[in-house]
């Protein structure tokens, strides 16, 4: 089960027999892409605009953007615009739930980034505006 699951990814990427025999090196890659092929199918990732004062790019409380466990934004998921400086804040938060995920642990029981924000420090502070996502692993709906 475990080769045919690297097999279909090695497929999906493009790798050769020797960049798919270089895969094995180590363990950690195998692992990894093995648990989230079985999680991907059940979760995605949610970031939950939670407060927002004056954004320029229009994200408003209650909005949220989806992404599949690969850290990609599902688009007919998401809000039409979406602001470049908040969604590369889920970098981090997204490597600790895939990281979790691999390791067969609660993807949703990180410690850090549950919470981010945008970089910028809104207008009080001499930027322009300010938003505040949560950020958490859910089930998918059928």
């Amino acid at each position: 089960m475990e080769e045919k699951i690297i097999g279909k990814y090695g497929e999906r990427v493009g790798y050769t027999a020797t960049e798919l025999e270089k895969f094995h090196e180590g363990g950690h890659r195998i692992r990894h892409v093995s648990h989230l092929a079985r999680a991907a199918s059940k979760f995605s990732i949610q970031a939950e605009v939670t407060q927002s004062r004056n954004c320029n790019s229009g994200h408003v409380a209650g909005q949220t953007f989806t992404l599949d466990l690969d850290g990609n934004l599902i688009t007919r998921l998401c809000p039409n615009k979406m602001c470049v400086y908040l969604v590369s804040q889920l970098t981090i938060p997204v490597a600790l739930i895939n990281e979790r995920l691999s390791e067969g642990l609660d993807p949703n029981d990180f410690h850090f980034m549950r919470y981010l924000r945008c970089p910028d420090t809104g207008v009080d502070c001499s930027g322009y505006g300010e938003v505040m996502v949560r950020v958490r692993v859910i089930p998918r709906i059928k």
